[in-house]
């Protein structure tokens, strides 16, 4: 929920700063959609790469502890082996993404609100 939040914070910032562009795109015709989907496919892909990256962190980070794990020469115990399942990430994955939609989809409202003329003549 926290992600989602501040996501939806960096896209509302986004369509503040790109009011400019947002107008023009408007007045040259763009359709309310366009925008929508503009502004969503630019959320979902900020949500991805960051959850790819989490994803690969947390692989990495797992890979430590066994390797740390097996050169200390300890008795692992339930620690053994750790691993992360793949059907698990990828649902999580998915979910994150899925999430991404529901960030961009208010500030991409916002987005579609803003008068062309209005937005033209701010900067």
């Amino acid at each position: 929920a926290a992600g989602v939040i501040g996501v939806s914070n960096i896209m509302l910032i986004i369509v503040r700063e790109r009011t400019n562009e947002i107008g023009i795109r408007r007045a040259l015709g763009a359709t309310p959609l366009s925008v929508i989907v503009q502004i969503v496919l630019e959320a979902i892909v900020l949500t991805a790469v960051a959850g790819c990256v989490g994803l690969m962190a947390g692989a990495w980070l797992m890979e430590g502890i066994n390797f740390g794990i097996v050169q200390s020469g300890a008795q692992p115990g339930m620690f053994a082996n750790p691993g992360i399942n793949l059907t698990v990430s990828l649902q999580a994955l998915a979910i994150l993404i899925a999430s991404g939609v529901l960030a961009g989809l208010m500030p991409a409202q916002r987005a579609v609100r803003i008068n062309p003329v209005a937005a033209l003549r701010s900067e």
